[in-house]
């Protein structure tokens, strides 16, 4: 039956040569590739348990009275957005489940891509031909970051009300474009009736909607242009050692995908996350104590903390000082990885196609620098939280917040002398494979640019 099936189909569409070659296709077997893979099934999660959750999400900010399961609640004046969503943790059937899955699988998500780039970064994966990949993979974390604010704030709680006050802080204090940017994005001064509908259309329709286009440019890509290989035996700038497409790579990304799915299962059932009815509805004037946005946005915040209350005045126009750690920081950090491949070719003048990765330790710069603004970002990500330490340790926040300044420019140097030095005394490794079997299934031709 499958036989005849696939003969009338190819008898019509004549895709056998295509399919054939498809199946074929091989791919590389080093664990770290499947970073990616993680980040595609997450979203797969996430568009799952988001459709399951909007059959029962009300995004209206009209104020309703609560009458329902949870009684500490019982009477209070809240959002219609916020009712619904204690409505699907208390009253629909696995509704928690699939909201705390959702919420799960937004940070892994984020956390997938995050190291997927960082892969990419410390092999030199960006280089020519890969330099349209790697801006599109940076584009789909800053869509994943902003897709993540709207899905936080729609929630409309105490947390998230603050969050969405300090966003709206932010996004009023970009010169002259601001204002435009606030009325259309959030519906005017927040709070206000519009900005949940907005944020609702925008984190369900629009930013999914780029995204999955991203991801598909970014496999077509991919496919297109044959993955890199770490060094090793057999492997060259034209040709590729992995499994083949069918059965070996699809069984084994099956299988990930299940593995991730229950793990997911497994938090979203057993590790609380996002206790929305523990902080009650939003109050413009209220937030709760030791209140911390998600981990991904934790350092924007840690920026905000350290940055120095400066205030510049240029012509007619204020740039208030919440501009210069939350705008213009995040915003030269991600112009600065968006063009390095192009800065690193540029300066390198070099022009050829790499197929073939680079270790971390072959190119020691490269290494120390993506180090160093990691461990710049951890400082930032722990003076995010320095209320919270200060309350722990019973230390002075006045202290604690001159300590990270003080870290932000000591830390990152420190690591990148250290990495440097570490890549120098290993660089006489430069040019060996890691520890990879000699025969790891197939080996394919690349192709080669014109």
């Amino acid at each position: 039956m499958i036989e005849s099936t696939a003969r009338e189909m190819d008898s019509r569409l004549r895709i056998a040569k295509f399919l054939r070659e498809a199946l074929d296709h091989v791919f590389p077997d080093h664990w770290s590739f499947m970073l990616g893979e993680i980040a595609l099934y997450s979203f797969v999660i996430l568009v799952a348990t988001g459709a399951f959750l909007a059959l029962f999400y009300n995004g209206s900010a009209a104020q309703v009275i609560y009458h329902g399961s949870y009684r500490p609640l019982d009477g209070v004046k809240m959002s219609a957005a916020y009712r619904s969503i204690l409505h699907i943790s208390f009253d629909v059937p696995a509704g928690l489940l699939m909201r705390q899955m959702h919420h799960w699988a937004a940070d892994i998500f984020i956390a997938s891509i995050v190291a997927h780039q960082a892969r990419i970064f410390f092999t030199a994966a960006y280089r020519r031909p890969r330099e349209i990949n790697w801006t599109v993979g940076m584009t789909l974390l800053v869509l994943a970051l902003v897709n993540g604010f709207f899905g936080y704030s729609m929630c409309d709680d105490l947390l998230s009300g603050a969050g969405l006050r300090i966003g709206y802080a932010i996004a009023m204090s970009i010169p002259v474009i601001g204002p435009w940017i606030t009325f259309i994005v959030m519906g005017g001064t927040v709070p206000v009736a519009a900005t949940i509908p907005r944020f609702y259309a925008l984190h369900i329709f629009v930013v999914p909607a780029i995204i999955s286009v991203l991801i598909a440019v970014h496999l077509a890509i991919i496919w297109r242009q044959y993955h890199t290989n770490y060094p090793g035996p057999g492997r060259t700038n034209t040709s590729i050692v992995g499994s083949r497409l069918w059965p070996v790579y699809t069984l084994k990304s099956v299988g990930l995908f299940l593995l991730l799915l229950s793990m997911v299962a497994a938090l979203g059932g057993l590790v609380q996350i996002d206790p929305v009815w523990i902080y009650g509805p939003a109050n413009p004037v209220g937030i709760i104590p030791g209140a911390q946005p998600d981990w991904y946005l934790g350092w924007i915040e840690g920026a905000m903390r350290l940055f120095p209350g400066v205030n510049l005045r240029i012509g007619p126009y204020l740039v208030p000082e919440v501009f210069f750690p939350a705008v213009l920081f995040p915003g030269l950090l991600f112009l600065a990885l968006y063009s390095y491949p192009f800065i690193e070719q540029w300066f390198s003048r070099e022009v050829r196609s790499h197929n073939i990765l680079n270790l971390p330790g072959q190119h020691p710069f490269n290494t120390a620098l993506g180090c160093s603004i990691f461990a710049g970002l951890i400082v930032l990500q722990f003076a995010g939280s320095d209320d919270v330490i200060s309350v722990a340790t019973g230390g002075s926040v006045v202290a604690l917040r001159m300590l990270f300044r003080v870290l932000f420019f000591v830390v990152p140097a420190v690591v990148a002398v250290a990495v440097y030095l570490l890549c120098r005394a290993v660089g006489s490794k430069r040019g060996r494979a890691l520890p990879l079997p000699e025969r790891q299934g197939s080996e394919s031709t690349a192709p080669q640019p014109e």
